[in-house]
């Protein structure tokens, strides 16, 4: 008899989204297909999946020990979230040899069914970073007599719930700062700044309103700018490394000396990044606006604002109320802007929300329906892209995510 060959062994999983791009979060059931495709009839010990996630960094620091001698110390830690194995065709040993413990597949395409849980404590969202990452992946092992076996990984994406709707991430952001320039026995006036934002927590695609007044009674030209940085921080052996990345930015007009800039709301936009990770232990990415004022020839005058980027983006309804209260404080007496002298009356209830609307939105909703809504909507497309289009520098070997099988 001529033995058969493997032609192909796939992985394909049961999407939960109608968008079919396997993505999950802690809780849910993972489930798929192991598909084997052989050409003619083969003999197997077993078919096996090993389902993994963990989060692991690893960086090097080269050390100096004396006159000429350099050493390089390693650091490297790893958290493991879940180990799951399951045997689809045969028994568990491998080094089993006899005719008994064979099983015969024929020529054609088979399907093997596989499932599991993830666990329902907090999973940190799948991530690619410069000095570390955390990934989920399921992996088929075919294990015939008297050859290597044949091997096939793929990873899924998990996503760590976070909600921009609580409390915390709907406050405002706010903060003033001052510099004034010396130059050796000269003084010259000072540099003001004051900025705001309307709530800490975004998503993906979203435009950050930001509202400054910036003022240059200094002798110098200067320039009002803004930008969103990207902070990564890996932890081993009780050190850290840090790697800051801009994520995106905006210019204003230059300022010459006795002028006042003014920003009404000026938007800047959030790309596709991967959301905040803030309950790992050995990985934690975070994100801050910064505006600041370019000074020549001196240090920067800047004010940094946390954010956070979340994965259930605003409700439609929910925050209307915090919305417009921090809306009209930003363009009250801290910004030294002046209101107008007959303020136009909010429309009335009737007029912005329907009697269908309001019905409605009476439905409970939970955190599990928000994310579906979400990833119905616009932010999925976001979800998708972000580990295509990363912050610069870093995951250049991450560019085809979700189709990707790696051995």
């Amino acid at each position: 008899m001529v033995l058969g060959k493997v032609k192909s062994l796939t992985i394909s999983f049961d999407c939960l989204n109608d968008s079919n791009v396997p993505v999950y979060s802690s809780g849910d059931t993972v489930s798929g297909r192991v598909n084997l495709e052989v050409t003619g009839e083969i003999r197997v010990k077993s078919l096996k999946i090993h389902a993994r996630g963990h989060a692991k960094v690893r960086w090097t620091e080269s050390r100096n020990a004396g006159s000429n001698t350099a050493y390089t110390q390693n650091y490297t830690e790893e958290v493991e979230y879940f180990n799951h194995k399951d045997i689809l065709i045969g028994h568990e040993r491998d080094d089993d040899n006899s005719e008994e413990g064979f099983h015969t597949i024929h020529s054609g395409r088979h399907e093997y069914a596989f499932s599991f849980e993830l666990p329902q404590t907090p999973l940190a969202t799948s991530f690619e970073g410069r000095h570390g990452s955390v990934r989920y992946w399921v992996k088929a092992e075919l294990h015939r007599p008297w050859l290597l076996p044949v091997k096939l990984k793929k990873e899924f994406t998990v996503f760590e719930h976070i909600d921009i709707n609580t409390p915390s991430l709907l406050s405002p952001q706010a903060g003033t700062k001052e510099k004034t320039l010396c130059c050796w026995f000269c003084t010259s006036g000072p540099i003001s700044l004051s900025a705001k934002i309307e709530r800490k927590g975004y998503t993906p695609g979203e435009s950050i309103q930001i509202f400054a007044e910036i003022e240059n009674c200094s002798s110098r030209m200067v320039v009002p700018k803004a930008a969103i940085y990207q902070t990564q921080a890996f932890y081993a052996k009780g050190k850290m490394k840090e790697v800051k990345q801009l994520v995106a930015n905006l210019r204003g007009e230059s300022l010459s000396s006795g002028k006042t800039e003014t920003w009404n709301g000026k938007l800047l936009k959030i790309p596709p990044v991967s959301p905040s990770i803030l309950d790992c232990s050995i990985i934690r990415v975070e994100y801050s606006l910064m505006v600041y004022v370019d000074i020549p020839g001196a240090m920067d005058l800047f004010l940094n604002l946390p954010l956070v980027i979340g994965t259930i983006p605003l409700h439609p309804f929910g925050s209307r109320t915090s919305s417009v209260s921090s809306q009209c404080s930003m363009n009250m007496n801290w910004l030294g802007l002046s209101l107008p002298e007959r303020p136009e009356a909010p429309p009335s209830y009737a007029e912005v929300v329907t009697e269908e609307q309001r019905r409605n939105n009476l439905a409970p909703m939970n955190a599990c329906d928000d994310f579906e809504r979400a990833l119905q909507g616009p932010l999925f497309a976001y979800i998708q892209e972000f580990r295509f289009l990363p912050p610069p520098l870093y995951s250049e070997h991450c560019r085809i995510f979700f189709n990707t099988v790696r051995s």
